[in-house]
């Protein structure tokens, strides 16, 4: 099933089952309990990002071949960890905002698989980590490297949690739908030009792992969202660098899920 948050003015949000013609079936339940089809045909909405996090967790330096095109970066021994602010997150369709504080050459993009779990876990294993995923969505895991790595006193967090620089979407597709997330084809698309095009394969930790890591000895609560790395390619790394710049366009495409899309401007 394709889920989605969605919002029609004057109503508040709720979730719905995508349909080839751009309608959705409204969905009575939730994340943590399951949804059941309605009668509810609906149209005329404005997208919101699938899930309601409680807590959105990070993985950097998940791919090996991204490990590698930064340079003098080891291959960790255990997952890096960090997180983004609810604030962050941004709709399907709606822009990325360059912040006034950024520097016209640091932001960057970094295309992610997303995890949502379902069911809330404590120590899971790695055998039963699967068991706990909601859904699989696309992520843009945008970066104001300049922050993210010389002015934010070796926090990850203020380069990385500025308002919209996590757009999530456009669909949350079921667990069922995805029973390999560690074998999905993903990518980033520039102005029409793919910069990014690889393979979950390629991870470090897969999401088994990930989810088991991070549910030692902690509850992850149902809605909780993971973003679980971005391949080789990034603007940084590339030469000349390749920074989003207002006018731009940024894509984040993966197996099986869709393809996000979002404009990018300059900050109100």
């Amino acid at each position: 099933m394709k889920v989605i948050r969605y919002q029609k003015a004057g109503s508040p949000p709720q979730y719905g089952s995508l349909n080839d013609d751009g309608t959705a079936c409204a969905l009575a339940g939730s994340i943590e309990s399951g949804f059941t089809p309605t009668a509810q045909t609906v149209s005329g909405f404005d997208l919101l990002p699938p899930a309601e996090p409680p807590a959105i967790y990070c993985i950097g330096a998940n791919y090996r071949h991204h490990i590698e095109e930064c340079g003098g970066m080891k291959v960790p021994e255990r997952p890096l960890v960090f997180m983004k602010g609810i604030n962050a997150l941004q709709a399907h369709g709606k822009p990325i905002r360059i912040p006034r504080v950024c520097s016209a050459t640091e932001v960057d993009y970094e295309c992610e698989l997303a995890v949502v779990i379902g069911k809330a876990c404590k120590n899971a294993t790695r055998a039963s980590a699967l068991d706990h995923v909601f859904g699989y969505t696309c992520a843009n895991d945008v970066s104001a490297r300049d922050w993210q790595l010389n002015l934010g006193g070796g926090q990850w967090c203020r380069g990385k949690g500025f308002d919209t620089f996590l757009p999530l979407g456009p669909v949350l597709v079921t667990a069922d739908e995805i029973p390999d997330p560690n074998e999905l084809r993903l990518g980033t698309i520039l102005n029409g030009q793919t910069v990014q095009d690889w393979n979950t394969n390629d991870m470090v930790f897969d999401v088994a792992a990930i989810i088991e890591f991070l549910s030692q000895d902690t509850t992850l609560l149902p809605g909780t969202v993971i973003i679980t790395g971005t391949p080789h390619g990034v603007g940084m790394a590339r030469k000349p660098a390749l920074w989003l710049k207002p006018g731009d366009t940024v894509e984040v495409e993966i197996e099986k899920i869709g393809r996000l899309t979002n404009p990018v401007q300059a900050a109100n």
